[in-house]
Formats: structure tokens, sequence, C-alpha cells
């Protein structure tokens, strides 16, 4: 009888440990609105008024990309397009007379930051695009979004990503002090740390191939960011696993888990 007691009491302090280290969990992992918010709020992605509707909500980063004109001028598109136009052979004039379907004018990296320094509580996550035309053109993109975030004093909340493992290279080296996470899936956690990084942002997929690696960056001090988890299950699954951020185009559904 007295076993039989025991065992009732370790079980329940069990499941009490679990579930109070589920909240705890649940609580820590944030949301990063995947081109700001904009699936549920009818306005363009990447666009100046997605990022207003992600601070709103009160998200913990806004995810946009940046890339650079022929004539050198930082422009926030997720394409290497827009309208017919490649914007790295397009000059800066021709693409800002281009206009969002809400009648924005397309954002330079200038205006998107001068917005976002307009609050403090969401963080700028800046993708910085590996150019289709030459790796140098990719770094020369590095350094000037560095040197841009800097001259407009947004570092405090400005986060870099990219896919491409040189340009990462080239944002720390320029400022040891920035937070920079990795996207293209294809770097273990040891070498994450190596590379000095602060961390990943890796496809669902990655993580669903490699569950342990979640642990393991954390235990070497790393962040783990996961893209785009859309749909409910997906995000349980990660928010379960104690993955720092998700970042997602329903970050309204994301919240709603979170609560």
């Amino acid at each position: 009888m007295m076993k039989k007691k025991t065992l009732l009491i370790a079980t329940a302090l069990l499941c009490l440990f679990f579930s109070q280290t589920m909240a705890q969990t649940n609580k820590s992992t944030k949301v990063i609105a995947h081109r700001g918010a904009w699936k549920n709020t009818g306005v363009p992605e990447n666009s100046i008024a997605a990022l207003e509707h992600a601070v709103k909500m009160g998200c913990y980063g806004s995810e946009f990309d940046v890339h650079m004109s022929a004539d050198s001028v930082l422009f926030v598109n997720h394409d290497h397009t827009i309208k017919g136009l490649h914007i790295e052979k397009t000059s800066s004039a021709e693409l800002s007379a281009v206009k969002l379907s809400n009648d924005e004018p397309l954002p330079t990296l200038e205006a998107y930051l001068k917005a976002g320094k307009k609050q403090k509580k969401t963080r700028l996550v800046l993708e910085i695009k590996g150019s289709s035309i030459s790796k140098e053109r990719s770094l020369a993109l590095a350094e000037k979004c560095v040197k841009m975030v800097k001259a407009l004093k947004a570092e405090a909340i400005t986060d870099y990503i990219s896919f491409d493992y040189d340009i990462c290279k080239k944002v720390k080296e320029l400022n040891p002090r920035a937070d920079v996470a990795y996207l293209n899936g294809d770097k273990s956690p040891a070498e994450i740390k190596e590379a000095g990084f602060n961390g990943v942002d890796y496809h669902f997929s990655v993580f669903r191939k490699n569950e342990n690696w979640i642990g393991e960056m954390h235990a070497q001090n790393l962040t783990t960011n996961v893209w785009t988890v859309n749909d409910r299950s997906g995000m349980q699954w990660f928010i379960d696993k104690g993955v720092n951020f998700i970042t997602t185009n329903e970050p309204e559904q994301l919240f709603e888990l979170l609560k």
C-alpha cells in the first residue's frame, strides 16, 4: 500500500514538473512575422505597413529582405525582381517609382529602418540577400547594410540573417557585436559555434530531420529560429521542442497558441 502511494505521489510530481517545464517552454518561444504581418492584414509583404502591423501585434521581430540596385541603393523586397524589373540591374530612380499594392513606394532600407526606429519593442530581422550577379556584390551589400544600420543608430534593434555563409561572416567581421543567424541549414551546431555566429534560422524540415540540433544549439548558447511555420500542429511541435523563435506568415495564430 505504501509503495503504491509513493508511486502515485512520484507520478503526480513528475506530471507537475513536465507541465511547469512545458509552460516555461511555451513562454520562451517568440513570434517573428515573416516579411512583416501582411497575410491577414491586407497589406503587401515586406512593406512598411506590414512592419507597422507586426509592431502593433507585439511581435518580437519582423523579418524583411534587402537587395542592392544597379547604382548601389538598398531596397526592401523578397524576390530579385519586382514588376518585371531585376533589382540589381535597375537604377534606384526606376525602382523608387514602383508602387506596392497599397500604393506605398517600394521601400528603401533607409526608409524601413527609420520606420522601425519609431519603436523599441519589435526587432528588425534584416535578411541580406545574396547577389544573383557576383559574390563581390553580395559582400558589398552586407557592408552597406551594416554601415546604414550604424549610421541610423538602429543597431540596438537590428539582427542579421542570410543564406550566404560569407555574408554572415562579413557582418560579424564588420560588427562583432551584431546578432547574426545562418539560414541555409547545412551547418551543424559545432560549425555555427566555430564560425562565431549567434545562432541559426533553419527551415522546419532541417530541424525535423535533425531534431537533436535544437538541444545541441541551446547547449552551446546558440539561438534557434525556424521558418516558415504556418500550421498549428507544426507551431506546437516547435513550441514543445523549445525553439527560441518561430518565423511565420500567421503570427496571429501563433500568438493564440502561446497564450
